[in-house]
């Protein structure tokens, strides 16, 4: 197929072209500065400057471009300065996806596109209510936290948009595979356990996103799909295991009461939120992980060359 990936320089776009033009694609990629064209030449896909956000600009460069498909994968992260408020933080890629993503999928309209995937997010945004695994056809949170209901919001919206348009949208855990933000707060000790470390955070590696992503693509639609790895896990199992891979000191603790008092009803966040399912995607995509849990992908990823031990592996719970 003649694909266009909507934000190919992020951390799964770099990822996901190779992976498609093995799969014998054609790629067309998008990057919102010309300093990039140079390096999609170099991972063998054609380069267009886009802005997301401009409509117009949108329709012209799907017209030319002329895909088969199109994988939404813009974002505003690189580079994003994190703050206590979600919303904030994530305020230019809410415009992203919901903005941008209506950009896109009138535009796949008009030109007749009838394949479309679009990048949503699994972590925190489960009911925290019942089992500790959700699986996509479980409840969202229906309160989310003050200072990130426009992140959830936005999130919903394109998970919304893009399964009403016929497409996919994919709910990926937390990314690790590149030395992110997250990596280097754990190794400074900078991103400490809140209470006793019960939060469930879905984790994936880049490689078997992009990997998902593939076999998404020749996957029909509407459809929702978790994106996660095999183990979801809470914080006092992955944290510890992260830091003794890179070799830092184990994760600060921090009381829930104190936390409370800085994060507000974000706390719920960081101490109450679901692990996700990739149970479907398995199944219904024949996906394979190169990397079934956290447990393999730090150490592949952030090798340490001091020995460590692992933990055994803790029996994975079950969907509510």
């Amino acid at each position: 197929m003649r694909v266009l990936v909507v934000g190919a320089t992020g951390a799964i776009g770099t990822r996901l072209i190779p992976q498609l033009i093995d799969r014998g694609h054609q790629v067309t990629g998008t990057c919102h500065s010309p300093g990039n064209i140079a390096r999609l030449r170099e991972l063998g896909a054609e380069p267009v400057v886009l802005d997301v956000l401009n409509a117009g600009a949108v329709r012209d460069a799907v017209t030319a471009a002329r895909p088969d498909a199109i994988i939404h994968q813009a974002t505003a992260l690189a580079g994003a300065r994190f703050s206590l408020s979600l919303d904030r933080t994530f305020a230019p890629t809410n415009r992203l996806r919901t903005e941008g993503t209506d950009a896109l999928l009138a535009a796949a309209r008009d030109a007749g596109v009838r394949r479309f995937i679009g990048q949503s997010f699994a972590p925190y945004r489960y009911d925290r209510r019942g089992g500790p695994v959700k699986t996509e056809d479980d409840p969202l949170d229906p309160a989310p936290p003050r200072r990130a209901r426009q992140t959830f919001a936005a999130m919903s919206h394109l998970d919304q948009a893009v399964t009403d348009a016929g497409g996919i949208a994919l709910r990926y855990g937390g990314f690790y595979g590149d030395p992110d933000a997250v990596v280097r707060a754990v190794r400074k000790r900078q991103y400490p356990m809140i209470g006793d470390g019960g939060a469930i955070f879905p984790l994936i590696h880049l490689h078997d996103a992009a990997a998902a992503t593939v076999l998404a693509l020749e996957h029909d639609g509407p459809a929702i799909y978790n994106i996660t790895d095999d183990e979801p896990a809470p914080a006092s199992a992955w944290m510890p295991v992260l830091a003794e891979v890179l070799g830092a000191k184990p994760p600060r603790r921090i009381p829930a009461w104190i936390a409370r008092m800085i994060l507000g009803d974000g706390l719920s966040m960081m101490t109450e939120s679901r692990g996700a399912s990739n149970e479907k995607a398995k199944k219904e995509l024949s996906w394979t992980l190169r990397y079934p849990t956290w447990r393999e992908g730090f150490p592949a990823s952030y090798a340490n060359p001091r020995p460590h031990h692992h933990p055994g592996p803790l029996a994975p719970p079950k969907p509510a």
